[in-house]
C-alpha cells in the first residue's frame, strides 16, 4: 500500500511557472529604465527643470504594469475567451472615438485624456486583437485550413486595422502582422498566405499613394540628406556610427543633447548604440531573443491550442515591434513611429506590454509535467 501511494505521488503532474521569462522581463525593465533616464535627462532638464521627469512618469506606468502583470498571471487564461468579443468591440469603439475626440500631438490625434492621465487606445487594440483572434481560431480550428475561413477571420480584424491606420499606420501594420502570424501558425496550408500577402501588399501601396505625406516618407528614406524631415534619421545614424564597438560610456551620448528629437521615444536604440556600442546593441537583441525563446517554450508546451495561440500572438507582437523599431532607427525601412518594447518612453505601451507578459505567464501556469 505504501509503495502504491508513493508511486501515485510520483506520477502526479507538477504545475509549471516560467520564472526564466519573469526574470528576463524584470531585467529588461531595469535596463530600459536606466537607458530612459540616460536618454531623457537632458530633455527633462531643459523642458521641465527635472532630469528625472520622464523616468518618474515611466516608473509610475511600470508600477501599474507590474501590478496588472501579477493580476493577469493569476487569472486562468481561458477566462479571456469569455470576454474576447467585448474586448474587441471596446478596442474598435475606443480607436474610433480617438478620431473624433482624441488629443492631437505632432499632427496626429492618438491619445484620449482621462483627467491628468493620457491613454492610447491603439495599444489596447493590440492586446484585444490577440485575445479575440485566439478565440476565433480556436473555435474554428478544424476549418482554419479552408481559404474561406482564412478570409473571414482576416475580414473580422480589418475594421480595427482600418480605424487604427487612420491616425497610426505603424500600429495598424503591427496589428495586421500579429493576425497574419497567428493564422500562419494555426493553418496547415501555407500557400494561402502568398495570396493574402499579395493582397495586403497591393492594399498597402494604394493606401500609401492616397496620402502625399506617406509617399514623401519613401523619398526621405531613400535620400534623408535631401529633406528637412530626414534630420532625425541622419542624427540617429550619426549616433550609431559614433558608438563604435563598445560605445562612449553610459550617459556620454552627444546626440541626445538636442540633436535627436524626442530621443527617449522611437529613437532610443540609437542612443543605446552610441553609449554602449555594438556590443551593447547585440546584448539587447540577444535579450529579446531569449524572451522570444521562452515564448516558444511556453507555446509548445501549452495545455491547449487556445493558450498556445495567445502566446504566439504575444510573441508576434514583440518580435514585429522590435524588428521594425531597429529597422527604422538604422534606416532599413521608412521612418514611422514604432517604440522599442520595454525600453522606449510610453506609459500606455508599458502597461499593456506587461499585461501581455502576465497573460503569457498565466499560460505557463497551465503547463503540467508528468514525473515518473
Amino acid at each position: 500500500m505504501a509503495r502504491r501511494q508513493e508511486k501515485e505521488k510520483k506520477q502526479k503532474p507538477i504545475r509549471y511557472f516560467d520564472y526564466s521569462l519573469l526574470f528576463l522581463i524584470i531585467f529588461l525593465l531595469c535596463f530600459g529604465l536606466v537607458m530612459l533616464y540616460s536618454t531623457s535627462s537632458y530633455y527633462g532638464s531643459t523642458r521641465f527643470g527635472d532630469t528625472a521627469y520622464y523616468l518618474k512618469k515611466q516608473l509610475f506606468a511600470t508600477s501599474l504594469g507590474i501590478i496588472a502583470m501579477i493580476i493577469v498571471s493569476r487569472i486562468p487564461y481561458r477566462f479571456w475567451m469569455r470576454v474576447s468579443g467585448l474586448a474587441y468591440l471596446m478596442a474598435f469603439g475606443l480607436c474610433t472615438a480617438v478620431i473624433f475626440i482624441g488629443t492631437e500631438a505632432k499632427g496626429q490625434a492618438r491619445w484620449i485624456y482621462i483627467g491628468p492621465l493620457s491613454f492610447q487606445p491603439s495599444e489596447f487594440a493590440k492586446l484585444a486583437v490577440i485575445i479575440f483572434l485566439a478565440t476565433i481560431i480556436y473555435k474554428t480550428s478544424k476549418q482554419v485550413g479552408d481559404f474561406k475561413t482564412l478570409v473571414k477571420v482576416m475580414a473580422i480584424v480589418l475594421p480595427v486595422v482600418g480605424v487604427v491606420a487612420y491616425n497610426n499606420l505603424s500600429t495598424a501594420i503591427i496589428i495586421l502582422g500579429i493576425a497574419v502570424c497567428m493564422l500562419f501558425v494555426a493553418s496547415p496550408k501555407y500557400s494561402h498566405f502568398l495570396i493574402v500577402g499579395g493582397v495586403v501588399l497591393a492594399v498597402g501601396v494604394i493606401f500609401i499613394a492616397l496620402a502625399s505625406y506617406r509617399a514623401e516618407r519613401i523619398q526621405i528614406w531613400l535620400h534623408p540628406e535631401e529633406y528637412e524631415k530626414g534630420y532625425q534619421t541622419l542624427q540617429g545614424l550619426y549616433a550609431i556610427g559614433s558608438g563604435g564597438l563598445f560605445g562612449k560610456g553610459l550617459g556620454e551620448s552627444m546626440q541626445k543633447l538636442g540633436f535627436i528629437p524626442e530621443a527617449q521615444n522611437d529613437m532610443i536604440f540609437s542612443v543605446i548604440c552610441e553609449e554602449l556600442g555594438l556590443f551593447g546593441a547585440i546584448c539587447l537583441i540577444l535579450l529579446y531573443l531569449l524572451i522570444i525563446w521562452r515564448f516558444m517554450v511556453i507555446a509548445n508546451n501549452a495545455a491547449d491550442l487556445y493558450g498556445a495561440l495567445l502566446v504566439v500572438g504575444i510573441m508576434a507582437h514583440i518580435s514585429i515591434q522590435v524588428v521594425l523599431n531597429i529597422a527604422v532607427v538604422t534606416n532599413t525601412i521608412p521612418n514611422t513611429g514604432i517604440s522599442l518594447p520595454f525600453v522606449s518612453y510610453g506609459g500606455t505601451s508599458i502597461l499593456f506590454l506587461l499585461s501581455e507578459m502576465g497573460l503569457a505567464l498565466s499560460v505557463s501556469r497551465g503547463i503540467k509535467f508528468e514525473v515518473t
